[in-house]
């Protein structure tokens, strides 16, 4: 009988472990490490206009606060960098760590594709079920490359834990959201 080795499940205790390298990123996706290096320009790009977008929003109207690249810690075995983030004033003020982490779901969560097939599997999947799991509202899966952007939503909460692709947008549609009462803004103006 041939024994099948047991995956290795990595936890936030082993990257205190790993050399410190502002040109990685680390991500654990349940116990599985996601190493991608600093991100194209245009990536940084898609997601400043987005941050920008949501946060101009967001003080107009007082909601909550979108965040750039915020580490979020769902679990010893979870815990991601997205792009960028958006929360209520009152989810905020309960899910920030003493290191300021988030330690739960936000309401809306922004992944803007990095070049390679693993980065993209990553995102479409890995964080896709995981996004499901942990509760997030609304995910926006951001290619930049193609000037495109796919929403996935919660259709219904009581039945439902998972976020269901509801839309495809290019650079003339308009996009808006419920959690964002009175956001809108053409898809384009989040490129360059």
């Amino acid at each position: 009988m041939t024994q099948t080795p047991e995956r290795v499940r990595w936890t936030i205790a082993d990257l205190e472990l790993l050399t410190n390298d502002e040109w990685k990123r680390y991500e654990i996706i349940d116990g599985e490490l996601f190493v991608t290096r600093a991100p194209h320009i245009g990536h940084q790009n898609a997601g400043g206009r987005i941050y920008a977008k949501i946060l101009f929003w967001s003080e107009e109207t007082g909601n909550g606060q979108p965040i750039l690249t915020p580490g979020i810690i769902f679990s010893d075995a979870d815990n991601v960098i997205p792009d960028v983030v958006w929360i209520s004033n009152e989810r905020l003020a309960t899910l920030v760590d003493a290191e300021g982490h988030l330690t739960g779901a936000p309401e809306l969560i922004v992944e803007v594709l990095s070049e390679g097939s693993n980065n993209e599997r990553r995102d479409r999947e890995a964080k896709l079920k995981l996004y499901s799991i942990k509760g997030v509202r609304e995910y926006w899966i951001v290619n930049w490359r193609l000037q495109q952007l796919e929403i996935y939503r919660r259709q219904n909460e009581l039945q439902n834990f998972l976020l269901v692709q509801v839309a495809t947008l290019f650079t003339d549609d308009v996009i808006n959201s419920p959690l964002l009462p009175g956001f809108s803004c053409k898809v384009k103006q989040f490129f360059a």
